[in-house]
Order: C-alpha cells, then sequence, then structure tokens
C-alpha cells in the first residue's frame, strides 16, 4: 500500500479491499479519489483472482460524502457547477451498482452523504457499532445527488427514507439495523474479521452464478414477471454451462462439499 494514495488496495484469498485513505479530511470524496476508485473497480471487475470486493475507510470515518474543501475552492472559481464533481460521483456510483462481482460496505465509523451513498452502491452493509448515517443534503439545503433518492426508498420504504433525508437526523447502527438500511452490526473492534468471514465466503462461491444473480435482481424490478422469468432461463443456461455448475454436479454424485472456481 500507499500511504499517500487516496485508495489504499490489496487483493487477498479472492478479496479486494479497496480503503478510503484521506483521513485528515474523513475520507471525503474529492474527484481525484472519486476516479482512483472507479479505475481500481474496473480492475476488479477484469481480474479473475478478485471475487469479493470489500470497501472500507481508513481512521475513525467510513466516509464524509463530498470533499466540501473542493467544492469551496470551484464555487471560488465561479466553476461549482461545472468542475465535474457530479458527473465523477455519478459514472463511480454507477460503476458500483453495476459491479458482477459481490461488493460489501466495511462501515466502520461515519457515512454522510454520498459517503452514505457509496455503501448503499454495495450489495452487503456491515457496520461498527459506533457507525453512523447521515443523510446530509437537506441540512445544507441541497438535496440528494448520488443516488439516495434512488435507494433509500428500496431499502426502508417511503416514509422512513423521507425521515432520513428530511430531517437530517444522524442515525446510529443499531437504528440503521432495524431500519433495514445495513445487514449487520458488530463490536467495533469485530468489525475486521466478521468481514473477512463473509467476503471470505463469497469469494469462495459460485462467482460467476452470483453475477447472472446481481444482473437479475438489478434489472428484474423493470420487468414484468413473464419478462423476468425469460431472463432467469437464459441466465440459468448460462450458469449451467459454467465450470462451477459442473464441480457441482460432481461434487454431488462424489457426496462432498463443492470446491467452486468461480468460473
Amino acid at each position: 500500500m500507499t500511504d499517500l494514495s487516496p485508495l489504499q488496495t490489496r487483493v487477498e484469498a479472492g478479496i479486494a479491499w479497496l480503503v478510503l485513505n484521506r483521513p485528515q479530511q474523513r475520507n471525503a470524496l474529492d474527484i481525484p479519489t472519486l476516479e482512483a476508485l472507479h479505475v481500481r473497480l474496473d480492475a476488479c471487475e477484469r481480474d479473475p483472482a478478485v471475487r469479493a470486493v470489500v470497501l472500507g475507510g481508513s481512521g475513525r470515518s467510513f466516509c464524509a460524502g463530498a470533499d466540501l474543501a473542493e467544492w469551496a475552492a470551484a464555487e471560488a472559481r465561479g466553476e461549482l457547477e461545472s468542475y465535474g464533481w457530479t458527473e465523477a460521483a455519478h459514472a463511480l456510483m454507477g460503476r458500483l451498482h453495476a459491479l458482477d462481482k459481490p461488493t460489501v460496505a466495511a462501515v466502520n465509523g461515519s457515512a454522510v452523504g454520498a459517503g452514505m451513498d457509496l455503501a448503499l452502491c454495495c450489495d452487503f452493509r456491515i457496520a461498527a457499532a459506533s457507525a453512523r448515517f447521515k443523510a446530509g443534503y437537506t441540512g445544507m439545503a441541497y438535496c440528494p445527488d448520488a443516488g439516495a433518492s434512488w435507494h433509500l426508498p428500496r431499502l426502508l420504504g417511503s416514509e422512513a427514507a423521507k425521515r432520513l433525508l428530511f430531517l437530517d437526523e444522524a442515525w446510529s447502527a443499531e437504528r440503521a439495523l432495524g431500519a433495514g438500511l445495513v445487514g449487520e452490526v458488530v463490536a467495533d473492534e469485530r468489525l475486521v474479521e466478521t468481514v473477512v468471514a463473509f467476503a471470505a465466503r463469497l469469494a469462495s462461491g459460485p462467482t460467476f452464478a452470483f453475477a447472472q444473480t446481481k444482473r437479475l435482481l438489478r434489472d428484474g424490478a423493470g420487468r414484468s414477471l413473464a419478462e423476468q422469468l425469460r431472463a432467469e432461463q437464459a441466465a440459468g443456461l448460462l450458469c449451467g454451462r459454467s465450470e462451477d455448475a459442473a464441480e457441482a454436479l460432481r461434487a454431488v454424485a462424489e457426496k462432498r462439499s463443492p470446491q467452486f472456481s468461480g468460473r
């Protein structure tokens, strides 16, 4: 890892760790960080050695959202609406949400604004007990701009989403768990080991089948049942031709657990 980089990366045992590394700025997202993360996600998608992705933050915060110092500098230049943050953020959120490989947000501290949205784009969210979630938009007389208005109603329901957005409350990890914003809360000192174990399960699974399942879940909301059944049939045929499907059948015949390769 390079400590001066805004993003620390490593791949271990099939798991790519992408750790935001601007602790003095609470891991706020400036354009270089957005672009670095996007590049690494592209690389993870291409790399067959990567079978799961974990997104985390260094220091005491997960991510404070947009880098307001960068915003202020752009405003001083008269370029706030054109300097490119929104475009870079939208491209990143789309890339993360569309990633075929399973993704896990390890929320170690505060997740605010676009930082919360980054976690929402992941398939799974595991939070430390000290984590806090805050939309942060209406408190600045602003509106969601990085996907919260799309994710939150789907995760929480309409009224709970409005409560989080309109009242701009900081939700504790336990409240987030109760509302369905995260899937698990653990003691701070157990966050890393819990995420490692969870991601390892994903990384040892049938990666190709996971990808087809993610696509079905992602696209199914816009289809009729008949259309979704046809999509499931097509995806099932692809899965059936995979190396992992052949291994699963062998394992059944040999009465053992399958050893998936991800292909």
